[in-house]
């Protein structure tokens, strides 16, 4: 119910391109979130969830988030998994256009899953180098043979809990963005936020699933959209989107996409 209310609130509050007044997210909205420009890149991430969706298989997935709101139990089809924790077509598509839109070279992913998100990473610029961090050994091994099977480079794969493989690793140039997707708890977030703002540069920029997943998660974006390094927030519903750049005033956004 509280999930309810608030996209009742976001639908109130929130406006299309016409309501931009900032140039930067006027563009982006305009010629990036209403605009359809890879076709091709919608169909290989279309492709790569049709192999999961097709494979009955079951591993058995170690949590280490927020408990799942669709499955039960531990043991889980990859297909149902794909279905109903992966994400969707549309968000995936999105994805990948905001990816071609800024084309970042150095990605940090919190949350593989079974590379769905990954993909659309991968496809929005298939030449960045791709960090992406799995806590469940046997949801990654699948993501894994996925990405063997369909030749996807510069993805490295690392298994483990979050809080010890971030403080593990190590960039050499700055991150230019961060797609977080792994763990819809608060403590967690913002932990993972901090940490990772110290390899930002001024065009980074952070992308958190599922703001609006829980009362706790809107606390988080809150506290976010208040750091004094952040400069532009927009609220998608689904994500959040941060912005770090100096030049911008302090803004945050409400865009229905």
């Amino acid at each position: 119910m509280s999930k309810i209310y608030s996209y009742i609130k976001f639908i109130i509050k929130s406006t299309n391109q016409h309501g931009v007044h900032s140039p930067f997210v006027y563009d982006l909205t305009t010629t990036c979130f209403y605009k359809k420009n890879n076709p091709l890149n919608y169909r290989l991430i279309k492709k790569y969830q049709n192999n999961l969706l097709k494979n009955k298989s079951k591993i058995k997935v170690t949590d280490f988030g927020a408990d799942s709101k669709v499955f039960k139990s531990n043991l889980r089809a990859i297909n149902r998994v794909a279905k109903y924790a992966g994400i969707n077509s549309k968000r995936a598509n999105l994805l990948s256009e905001i990816i071609n839109y800024f084309e970042p070279k150095s990605i940090l992913e919190i949350g593989t899953s079974l590379g769905i998100g990954t993909t659309a990473l991968h496809v929005g610029n298939p030449n960045a180098k791709i960090t992406t961090l799995e806590g469940c050994l046997n949801t990654a091994g699948v993501a894994k043979k996925q990405f063997e099977h369909f030749s996807f480079q510069n993805i490295d794969v690392v298994t483990g809990e979050f809080s010890k493989t971030l403080s593990n690793l190590k960039f050499e140039k700055p991150l230019d963005m961060v797609y977080f997707d792994g763990n819809h708890q608060k403590t967690a977030t913002l932990e993972y936020f901090q940490h990772c703002l110290q390899f930002i540069n001024n065009e980074s920029f952070f992308i958190f699933d599922d703001i609006h997943w829980s009362r706790e998660m809107e606390s988080a974006w809150e506290e976010i959209k208040k750091h004094p390094k952040v400069k532009v927030t927009i609220d998608t519903f689904q994500w959040g989107i941060v912005f770090f750049r100096k030049e911008q005033e302090k803004e945050h956004f409400i865009i229905r996409v």
